[in-house]
């Protein structure tokens, strides 16, 4: 058998162990991955000794969980993964009342007793670099071969004892390009309510995951179809069957799975891929008949704040809710080239975050046109876009472009710094955003001192009209849409 490759790091703690007459070996995902030809992310170890028994081994460790693992720290590192080398004794697990967590845990002197209380065949495997041996009892490294996900023993027991395990299994499909086992895939059908009980975070984690696979619309789907979507974002199912215009092949549902699909296939980030995935999940509720074809007259407004309940119930981020909010948003943003104005790109940029941001809404409204299963983008269309964005992004989008700052501005109008400055700058923005030729210094400190005269109250609502403008356009719209769905 050829020697798998083990970073040094690993090495140091596997001898240093059995040096002081102890056995040991890497276990679980990472032995799997080095039977993938895959370089594992993390690396974990097991063994006979017990947590105070291994701290004595290392220089510095850390020990702070009731399940007996030390991790020891390696400071000069490169390597993320290498930073921390988890040691954890054999165990015995046992009773799950909160499926998820065992009550009961029992330190072991065998290797067999650690294998059968994991998950899966293909992470039930344990390995030896000094011996180059792969302890299999469950014939993982033959599942690994088959490109199957197999429970260790009684499917039900497994996923009783641990229910998050049933999202684990989908994860893995969608990584490695694997097929759930149909036992497998029947005991997570029938447990799928166990999910009620898996903290939220949790499931976010294994979610997102997902989503940052190679095949994210193959992970859904196996959601949808073993009954675990209801409990992650049921508000895709809306989705199913609903009917769009001539320009889609699919329903909604497919869409967005397409569209999130093509954001995997691009490599972009997770907030683009969120993005995809949600921009139109308001589509079912916005749908109404109009002269011979389905309209969706709102849906982005609608979907923006639908996605914000979706991440904020998700637990994510609020940077990441904030940035796949905004692109849900402005999605429809780019429609027609020749009506849209550059002081609109210009606001669109400011809209959206940002010179990256416009970006990435761009690449959010090519998945979208991809998911469409319809021709691609217009070669044309796609050119004129960019080149407008290029042409914006030369003008001014931020107080800090503008040809003129805040202790200018007190220097001139003899001040204190304070809120008015702030007010004033920001109501030049607007001027600006509207025609950038004002962006002159001669011209915006003439007009600062002459907005400087006016009361505070109406410098605010100068400076935030575009903004206060927005909102309550979108809060009408979604009233609007509730409204005539006869809801709130």
């Amino acid at each position: 058998m050829k020697n798998f490759p083990v970073p040094k790091e690993v090495l140091y703690v596997t001898k240093n162990l059995e040096k002081a007459g102890f056995e040991a070996y890497l276990v679980g995902g990472c032995v799997r991955d080095l039977v993938l030809s895959r370089e594992p992310k993390d690396w974990d170890v097991t063994t006979n000794a017990v947590p105070e028994q291994i701290i004595t081994l290392f220089p510095k460790t850390f020990y702070e969980n009731t399940f007996g693992t030390v991790g020891v720290v390696n400071e000069e590192v490169l390597n993320e993964g290498l930073k921390v080398i988890e040691i954890t004794p054999y165990r015995l697990e046992s009773d799950y009342s909160d499926n998820r967590h065992p009550d009961k845990v029992t330190f072991s002197q065998k290797i067999e007793d650690d294998l059968q209380r994991r998950d899966f065949t293909i992470n039930s495997l344990a390995y030896s670099p000094s011996k180059n041996e792969v302890v299999d009892f469950y014939d993982g490294q033959k599942d690994i071969g088959h490109k199957i996900i197999r429970t260790v023993g009684d499917p039900v027991a497994r996923f009783t004892e641990d229910g998050l395990r049933m999202l684990r299994a989908v994860r893995l499909s969608a990584e490695l390009l694997f097929e759930i086992s149909p036992e497998t895939e029947k005991a997570i059908f029938e447990n799928s309510h166990l999910l009620k009980n898996i903290s939220t975070e949790r499931i976010r984690d294994e979610f997102t995951k997902m989503i940052l696979s190679l095949e994210p619309m193959m992970a859904l789907l196996r959601l949808k179809k073993l009954g675990l979507l209801p409990y992650i974002v049921p508000e895709l199912e809306e989705g199913v069957g609903i009917e769009q215009t001539k320009t889609h092949a699919y329903d909604v549902f497919e869409h967005l799975l397409r569209s999130a699909q093509h954001a995997a296939d691009k490599g972009y980030p997770l907030e683009i891929r969120l993005a995809a995935l949600f921009h139109d999940i308001s589509k079912p509720e916005s749908r109404r008949k109009g002269k011979g074809a389905w309209t969706f007259y709102g849906h982005e407004v609608l979907g923006a704040h639908v996605t914000k309940k979706i991440l904020e119930r998700l637990k994510y981020p609020s940077k990441t809710i904030e940035k796949v909010v905004k692109l849900v948003r402005w999605h429809m943003f780019f429609s027609d080239t020749e009506q849209i104005t550059l002081s609109a790109v210009r606001r669109m940029i400011v809209n959206v975050g940002g010179g990256e941001s416009i970006w990435d809404l761009m690449n959010l409204r090519i998945c979208d046109r991809i998911g469409t299963g319809r021709p691609k983008e217009n070669p044309y269309r796609l050119r004129k876009y960019h080149a407008m964005i290029d042409e914006a992004l030369r003008d001014p989008i931020s107080v800090g472009m503008l040809k003129t700052n805040g202790s200018r501005l007190m220097e001139i109008t003899k001040t204190q710094p304070g809120p008015k400055i702030g007010f004033i700058l920001h109501a030049l923005l607007e001027e600006v955003l509207e025609d950038p030729k004002k962006n002159t210094s001669e011209y915006l400190e003439n007009r600062a001192k002459e907005l400087f005269s006016l009361p505070e109250k109406e410098l605010k609502a100068l400076g935030e009209s575009g903004k206060q403008t927005k909102e309550e356009a979108d809060m009408e719209e979604v009233k609007k849409i509730r409204s005539s769905h006869w809801v709130k």
